[in-house]
């Protein structure tokens, strides 16, 4: 889908067709839209291709028609998905007359963008507006982290009980985003470093603290999910050993029931032979073996008590 959007009465609005310093948001195109985008723009092919591939890393390429940004942005799939959070790919063309960014699946961040919901965005400015998006995008990859933390805070309390490995799955599960967000974070540094270096944005002192912003929120997110991921790897090493415990608490608890039970048990068994027996023509006889049966019972718990087994 192509949709165009210009900033009118300070409000980013959107409009039927292309016009000068618009902002042409693709998103999930068909092979008939991108090649009407090719004729309408003097766009190098690449540019279009590279935001559809989904492993593509980071990067800045410049030409003397167009100046491209490809960044990986945070993404939520579903709380039900095998993996609810991921990373994809947005590619951001900043041309003479407009901006186009270009995404293979909705997401949330261009969606704020269409609905206004970013302050101060202006096509015309295309290289603040680049800005806002990626810090944007800083600010979302803070916000999933947080997301991520309670969730596995969640699954601790499960785990101080559990004598099974689906919170440990999922523990791994949440493991493996944290691998993904902090390999797209440092992708996504390096390419703000070039595009630092680059000198783009030192001819507005705005956008040099822009910026400046932009790079010190994702330093943040970096540092925050290697936090997380340190704590989460630590705490499923922890986890591992107290799902062992539990599970030993439990057969040493059912060893001692079987132990206990096996006293009656043997006496019974020994008094229900066909043999003549001691005491077998006393009517008492059976108050006795009940009686012995607990005596026994009682100095076996007490010497388990003892012995710190229960």
């Amino acid at each position: 889908m192509i949709n165009y959007f210009q900033t009118k009465d300070s409000k980013l609005t959107a409009i039927r067709q292309y016009e000068k310093n618009c902002w042409i948001s693709v998103v999930a195109p068909t092979e008939d839209e991108l090649k009407q985008l090719l004729e309408d723009f003097p766009l190098a092919e690449d540019y279009v291709n590279y935001p559809l591939d989904m492993d593509e890393k980071a990067r800045i390429e410049k030409d003397d028609d167009a100046f491209f940004v490809l960044m990986r942005m945070p993404h939520f799939v579903g709380i039900k998905e095998e993996v609810p959070f991921t990373t994809i790919p947005l590619g951001i063309i900043l041309t003479k007359d407009n901006i186009i960014s270009i995404c293979k699946e909705d997401n949330v961040i261009v969606e704020e963008l269409e609905n206004g919901r970013i302050k101060g965005a202006n096509p015309a400015k295309k290289f603040r507006f680049l800005l806002q998006i990626l810090f944007k995008a800083a600010n979302k990859y803070l916000t999933h982290l947080r997301e991520i933390n309670k969730i596995v805070d969640g699954l601790e309390d499960s785990l101080q009980m559990s004598m099974r490995n689906k919170e440990l799955q999922e523990l791994l599960k949440y493991q493996k985003i944290l691998v993904y967000y902090t390999t797209a974070l440092k992708s996504n540094e390096l390419m703000l470093e070039r595009l630092q270096r680059s000198g783009s944005f030192s001819n507005y002192s705005d956008d040099a603290e822009l910026l400046e912003d932009v790079i010190i929120e994702f330093q943040q997110a970096i540092e925050m999910t290697n936090i997380s991921n340190n704590i989460l790897t630590q705490m499923m090493g922890a986890y591992a050993s107290i799902i062992n415990n539990n599970m030993n608490i439990v057969i040493k608890f059912l060893t001692i029931i079987t132990i206990t039970l096996a006293i009656p048990t043997l006496i019974a068994s020994l008094y229900g032979m066909n043999v003549p027996l001691p005491g077998h023509d006393n009517p008492d006889m059976f108050k006795y073996i009940l009686g012995l049966c607990a005596g026994l019972i009682t100095i076996v718990m007490i010497f388990f008590y003892r012995r710190g087994w229960f």
